[in-house]
């Protein structure tokens, strides 16, 4: 038995013990806070991945890009709130089976459905309003609005379609997942009015099937053949699928990254060298891409937004990815 294995046995026949394992009641405006998981909103950073790597090509409007940017990612993240919500009602049932999932506020009894649907509805309407707010920027037109509006749209039923019927897909439950990330970046796109390059949307679909695969993976490290009862689709895939889906959207998103980097990427002269200044981002993201396969493989998260919050090397590479990323566009103005 490898380490892994046991270590998934382990949680496994632990997991009845947890399910005994009483938690104090929050009180419902900590509920209602818990209910939107705003750790997630950390997945709005792909709504700026397309405005921040605009940026190069407009430097002369970099405050109202960042400024459309960031109203746009608020927007996809109290859209996405809200869909949690809408979710999290339907899976109320299998939550509670969850060693972890069963202390969300809906399915600890925590929210009342009345009141979780009321939330969605005030979280979606607070989504519609902010994209309002693309009004008063300087890049605020029309057609930056109605797109955004549009593909804010286009996410809720993609994760409708997703949390109704596709999430007991196999396959079509990544891919739907994978989708709503390239939304976030179009949506950021649409409101700096930056055009997304075929690289870009390559690497955001392949990254996302990572972290999809990732996650289905870590559940089946850390619950073993209980993660069946909480994800239904766990009983369609095996563990050599998982990793081999893993692997390939992992290499998938590494190289489609290179082919950015090398059309994206000028040749400048560094300490004598002449080099492309973005190539050195190469490094952290194929470091943090293979540590996530080693950390989900041993089963320490379930959760690869988990990992990324956590972990502490994991997040010195992401840091290091920015720092170099924001070199490599500075270096041709800075050596100038």
């Amino acid at each position: 038995m490898t380490d892994a294995t046991a270590h998934s046995h382990a949680v496994s026949s632990a997991a009845p013990a947890a399910l005994d394992a009483p938690r104090p009641r929050r009180p419902l405006p900590l509920a209602l806070i818990k209910l939107a998981r705003p750790h997630q909103w950390s997945k709005s950073v792909f709504v700026l991945l397309g405005p921040l790597y605009g940026i190069q090509d407009k430097p002369e409007n970099i405050g109202g890009i960042l400024a459309a940017a960031f109203v746009a990612a608020g927007a996809f993240a109290l859209a996405s709130s809200a869909c949690y919500v809408v979710n999290d009602l339907m899976d109320a049932p299998r939550d509670r089976l969850h060693p972890r999932k069963r202390h969300r506020p809906i399915a600890a009894g925590e929210v009342s459905t009345p009141v979780a649907l009321a939330y969605a509805t005030v979280l979606g309407t607070l989504a519609l309003v902010l994209v309002g707010v693309l009004a008063v920027l300087p890049l605020g037109v029309n057609s930056a609005i109605l797109a955004l509006a549009g593909l804010l749209i286009a996410y809720v039923v993609n994760v409708t379609a997703y949390s109704m019927a596709l999430k007991h897909k196999v396959i079509a439950d990544v891919m739907c997942l994978s989708i709503g990330f390239v939304l976030r970046v179009l949506g950021g796109c649409a409101a700096a009015g930056v055009a997304p390059s075929t690289w870009l949307l390559n690497v955001t679909l392949f990254l996302s099937m990572f972290l999809a695969f990732g996650k289905r993976l870590g559940e089946r490290r850390t619950m073993g053949q209980d993660a069946a009862l909480t994800r239904g689709v766990q009983a369609i895939y095996s563990d050599d699928l998982l990793r081999l889906s893993a692997s390939v959207s992992a290499v998938a998103t590494l190289v489609t990254y290179a082919g950015y980097v090398q059309s994206r990427g000028q040749t400048h002269d560094i300490l004598g060298l002449l080099i492309n200044v973005l190539w050195p981002t190469m490094l952290p993201a194929t470091y943090a891409l293979l540590r996530a396969i080693v950390q989900l493989e041993r089963g320490r998260f379930d959760d690869p937004t988990e990992l990324f919050l956590r972990d502490r090397a994991m997040q010195i590479a992401i840091v290091a990815f920015g720092a170099l990323s924001v070199v490599a566009f500075a270096w041709p103005h800075l050596a100038a």
